[in-house]
């Protein structure tokens, strides 16, 4: 019998120290924070189960062991640890001690994703598509008609490019009226305006916001950078009154427009004053642009905090924040900050830079869906301006802001989890 124990001792050897998960740090040992993302979004994809554990280790994915996801995670260059059964367990039950902040979260379902963006090509990128493309998370791009035609039922997530919803092109006007890449699209919004039976590209921009809202009510997860915030708002407060100048729509704009707006049609903000001056290169005073140049806001002293919830009691703005920096760095865009004052209650302000008043990073639900609004262009690229080549995020792997971008794009697969109250 001796004999016999020591030989089938012998046998599972082998096996006892075989690794039964693999852990994806998110801490300063993870080599590649943005392509971790991508691996997380493909393991759940597979149907393998996943789960997100939220501030253990900033963030970390744990997986079973699968030695097809050891040999992704090689390929993509993000680090991993391989864990035996009993060292999974431990973690967990660290985690779910009520003496911390943690909590395991398990991701189900991979979202399916759509970007809203023009077909013709634009002289700037978008943070959300540059880091989909590097984190290798498929998306599908869609624009004015398909939204029209209904079609963003077929997604579960919907991220709106730097767009200009009050159908001001932008206010690109008085710089670059001449351009050509204006006069593209300028003339490419009106052709399909028109093709969609509207007088006005406003009226088109207009029935497109109020459909992306129709996503979010009944479900939709919406995520929007830079002037696709404000802007987005706006057109929804101005329905029914003129605020383009002639340049834009061939005729006046309505001087008594400000008194007309209705803020309870608006996601985030209230109480907000539209810039009139179609020469001047900003929508309204939500943006707190003028107020960082005049506060003394420079590259170098531009940072904006993130705050902490309680990942037990709050899981879904726990999401959202995991990163390996509570500060992060500030970066200009055309809506580069939003001013508290104009925010409405009940909004969750998740980033902030206290000094000048000003919020970045704002959350909120509509309906049963989500949304999310992040102010500035490119996360890495400070002062991102028209015509610039694309950031290279091979140079930024482990970049604090664009892991907020990600947070927002795996947080749908999480498995809902009734909020305690």
């Amino acid at each position: 019998m001796k004999r016999i124990l020591i030989v089938a001792f012998f046998v599972m050897l082998p096996f006892l120290g075989r690794a039964a998960h693999l852990l994806i740090p998110m801490d300063e040992m993870q080599k590649n924070h943005l392509k971790a993302y991508g691996i997380a979004y493909w393991v759940i994809n597979q149907g393998v189960e996943a789960q997100w554990l939220l501030n253990y280790r900033y963030g970390s994915f744990l997986f079973p062991y699968d030695k097809s996801i050891e040999n992704e995670c090689v390929i993509r260059g993000v680090s991993f640890e391989t864990i035996p059964d009993a060292r999974a367990t431990a973690i967990l039950e660290e985690i779910s001690s009520p003496e911390v902040n943690m909590d395991a979260v398990k991701l189900e379902k991979a979202p399916k994703i759509a970007v809203y963006s023009p077909k013709n090509k634009q002289p700037w990128d978008d943070a959300v598509t540059l880091v989909l493309t590097y984190a290798e998370i498929p998306y599908e791009v869609v624009y004015d008609e398909e939204v029209l035609q209904g079609k963003l039922l077929l997604y579960d997530w919907l991220h709106l490019h730097h767009e200009d919803f009050t159908g001001q092109y932008g206010r690109f006007w008085a710089q670059f009226s001449q351009a050509a890449w204006y006069k593209e699209d300028v003339a490419s919004n009106e052709a399909m305006a028109q093709k969609l039976g509207f007088n006005k590209v406003s009226e088109m921009k207009l029935a497109v916001a109020k459909k992306n809202k129709e996503f979010v009510v009944g479900g939709g997860f919406l995520f929007a950078m830079c002037s696709a915030t404000d802007s987005y708002d706006i057109a929804l407060a101005a329905e029914g009154t003129d605020i383009c100048e002639n340049m834009f729509d061939g005729d006046p704009d309505d001087p008594d427009m400000n008194s007309k707006l209705d803020y309870t049609r608006c996601f985030a903000f209230q109480d907000f004053t539209l810039i009139s001056n179609p020469r001047e290169y900003e929508f309204s005073n939500i943006d707190t642009y003028f107020t960082r140049q005049s506060r003394g806001v420079t590259e170098q002293n531009d940072y904006f905090s993130l705050f902490e919830f309680s990942a037990k009691w709050d899981p879904v703005p726990t999401m959202l924040c995991q990163d390996h920096e509570n500060l992060i760095k500030g970066f200009w865009g055309q809506t580069t900050g939003f001013d508290k004052s104009k925010i409405k209650p009940g909004t969750l302000i998740m980033g902030e830079n206290k000094a000048i008043n000003e919020a970045r990073y704002i959350h909120g639900d509509m309906g049963k869906g989500m949304w999310t609004f992040y102010s500035g262009h490119d996360p890495e690229d400070y002062q991102h301006r028209v015509e610039e080549p694309p950031t290279d995020l091979s140079l930024y792997p482990n970049s604090a802001g664009y892991r907020l971008i990600l947070n927002n794009i795996l947080f749908p697969a999480a498995k809902k989890k009734k909020q305690k109250t």
